[in-house]
């Protein structure tokens, strides 16, 4: 009897791949393969009704199959997300000394991968991403009021406003 799988978790995950995956489902056992439309996973058996899989690189809706020496099983879809933008929704604070030199906390969302920080045109003089809905930031010297960005590899945020005294 070919394998059959019920659902995959989770069923969705970044383009770049590399996160991991449980297909639950059964008759798993002796599995041979597991693919994501014709990309093949690393994976590993846990028990008959259990698989954990590393998801590779793609793009779109695939159907997920598991190959057994019995068979191949029916699909079930896994959809790969673009990485979403990185969000600024407040600084803490606002203000700041023209001598720079403050510590700022960015709230945002999608701050995980944080490459860079900007007040103005002037990068952040240091940051530490606190994960993915905060960034440290320490305000380099400045004047008036400037936008605050933060890049990720997905792009870069809405400015926020950051003034200087």
């Amino acid at each position: 009897m070919s394998p059959i799988l019920l659902a995959i978790v989770p069923s969705q995950g970044p383009a770049t791949g590399g996160n991991t995956v449980t297909l639950v489902g059964s008759g798993l056992t002796g599995a041979t393969a597991v693919t994501f439309g014709s990309t093949p996973a690393t994976f590993t058996v846990l028990f008959d009704g259990a698989i954990t899989a590393t998801a590779p690189a793609g793009s779109g809706t695939v159907p997920v199959t598991v190959t057994t020496p019995s068979g191949t099983s029916n699909p079930v879809n896994y959809t790969y997300q673009e990485p979403a933008a990185p969000v600024i929704m407040a600084l803490v604070p606002p203000v700041g000394l023209a001598m720079g030199g403050l510590p700022v906390l960015i709230v945002g969302t999608h701050l995980s991968g944080t490459t860079a920080v900007t007040f103005g045109a002037v990068p952040a003089a240091n940051f530490t991403v606190l994960g993915d809905g905060a960034v440290l930031a320490i305000s380099p010297p400045g004047s008036g009021t400037v936008q605050v960005t933060v890049t990720t590899g997905a792009g870069t945020s809405n400015g926020a406003s950051y003034t200087y005294l």
